[in-house]
């Protein structure tokens, strides 16, 4: 890779939103490093997309985590798509269900900016971006593994940007309000159609525009819905 491109650093890199994501950074002029646990699949989408290095961590370890950050030097931006999520009430869902899910969601974006903001402050510029959903906003019923950690990441990212924002550096949360069409959860709404679901590709077109807004422009909270869906 071009080591003069500048670098984003994306976590959560799987065959929906989190491939999109890496080759739309990637067409858009950046070196991308991508973050997940599956070592086998993210070859595959580094050799896909091509301006990519593959890193595979678990982002709960912070030691693993910093050690693939110091691989491939400080990103200019970094997109937090790693996820754990649950289904199930407060009774069905277990507490090392929750805690993982805390981990993922929340601490891993808590040590991501601990590792990768310094550079972004020194720079004077960058962007932190993470991809939540109305989980963020509401706790249903069944979402009681789940729904409480996006909200403390939401809240984490606010307390972020409030503190960047004014060094230079801009941290956005989008939330996805929609179901992402990706084969398992188009096997789930089968009779759905089309309009349905919303693109992983439009995903992430919508996540490299809040990373490259004008600073007389930022926006923090932002959401994507099909246009069918009810809000």
């Amino acid at each position: 890779m071009n080591a003069e491109r500048p670098l984003a650093l994306i976590t959560g890199v799987g065959p929906g939103t989190g491939s999109a994501l890496a080759r739309r950074f990637a067409e858009g002029g950046y070196r991308v490093a991508m973050i997940a646990r599956n070592a086998d699949r993210l070859a595959q989408i580094a050799h896909e997309v091509g301006a990519a290095t593959a890193l595979p961590c678990d982002v709960t370890d912070e030691a693993a985590l910093r050690d693939a950050i110091a691989k491939v030097g400080p990103p200019e931006i970094v997109v937090h798509n790693a996820v754990g999520g649950a289904f199930g009430t407060f009774e069905a869902v277990d507490t090392d269900t929750l805690r993982r899910n805390f981990d993922v969601n929340t601490m891993a974006l808590f040590n991501l900016a601990r590792l990768t903001a310094p550079a972004m402050v020194a720079a004077g510029k960058g962007a932190i971006v993470v991809t939540g959903n109305t989980a963020a906003l509401r706790g249903k019923a069944a979402f009681a593994g789940f729904a409480p950690t996006k909200a403390a990441q939401r809240i984490l990212a606010e307390s972020l940007g409030r503190d960047l924002g004014p060094k230079g550096v801009h941290v956005a949360y989008l939330i996805i309000d929609a179901v992402i069409d990706v084969p398992w959860s188009r096997k789930l709404h089968h009779d759905k159609p089309d309009d349905f679901f919303i693109s992983p590709t439009s995903i992430a077109e919508e996540v490299f525009h809040l990373a490259h807004q004008p600073k007389d422009a930022w926006s923090f909270l932002a959401e994507v819905r099909p246009f069918r869906e009810p809000w």
